[in-house]
C-alpha cells in the first residue's frame, strides 16, 4: 500500500491531485465530527490540515505500515488532534467560568489580531496571509517563500501557527479579548 502511495507522491503535480482526492473524500466527514463536538469550519479546516501533514509524513516514511481505510485512519488522526486541542482548551476551566452572552455585532479587534500575529515574526504572518488571506495553493506558497516543496511549506504554516497559539495561551487570552 505504501508503495502504491509512493508513486502518487513522486512530483509535486501528483501529490496535489492526491491531497485534493483526499480533501473531498474525507474532509466533509472531519468537518461533521468537529462541528457536532462543537467545533468551527475554521478549526476543522486546520485540524484537517494537521492530519494531512501526519499522514504525509507517514506515507514518506521508511516504515512498511499497511493502511486499509484511509479515510477512517485520517479521521482517526482527526479525531485525536480534536480532542488533544480541546482538552488542551479546557483543561483549567472550571465550567463556571463560561460567558454564553451572545452579542449579534460583535466584530474582532483587527489590531489586537495582528499583533498578536506579529509576535510570529513577519515571515509567518506574511506566510498565513498567503495561505488564509490570499487563499494560496500550498505549492504556490512554497515557490512563492522559497521553500523545497509542498509539505516545508505546510510545515512551517504549522510551525507559525504555533507560534501565534503559544503566545495567545502564555497571556491567558480568550475570544473576548479579540472582540471591540
Amino acid at each position: 500500500m505504501i508503495a502504491k502511495h509512493n508513486n502518487r507522491l513522486s512530483t509535486a503535480k501528483l501529490r496535489e491531485a492526491f491531497f485534493l482526492a483526499l480533501y473531498k473524500k474525507v474532509f466533509p466527514n472531519v468537518a461533521r465530527y468537529i462541528s457536532r463536538m462543537g467545533g468551527s469550519l475554521d478549526e476543522a479546516q486546520d485540524i484537517f490540515q494537521d492530519t494531512l501533514v501526519i499522514y504525509y509524513e507517514k506515507l514518506t516514511s521508511t516504515q512498511n505500515e499497511v493502511i486499509l481505510n484511509e479515510g477512517a485512519y485520517l479521521l482517526g488522526i482527526a479525531k485525536k488532534l480534536w480532542f488533544q486541542r480541546h482538552q488542551a482548551i479546557t483543561k483549567n476551566q472550571p465550567l463556571n467560568d463560561f460567558d454564553i452572552e451572545v452579542v449579534a455585532d460583535e466584530q474582532p479587534a483587527t489590531g489586537k489580531i495582528l499583533h498578536y500575529l506579529e509576535t510570529a515574526g513577519m515571515k509567518c504572518m506574511e506566510l498565513l496571509k498567503a495561505y488564509y488571506y490570499d487563499r494560496l495553493p500550498a505549492d504556490n506558497v512554497a515557490k512563492l517563500f522559497g521553500y523545497s516543496g509542498t509539505h516545508s511549506a505546510t510545515v512551517a504554516k504549522y510551525k507559525c501557527m504555533e507560534k501565534v497559539r503559544e503566545t495567545i495561551k502564555q497571556k491567558s487570552l480568550k475570544y473576548a479579548d479579540f472582540i471591540e
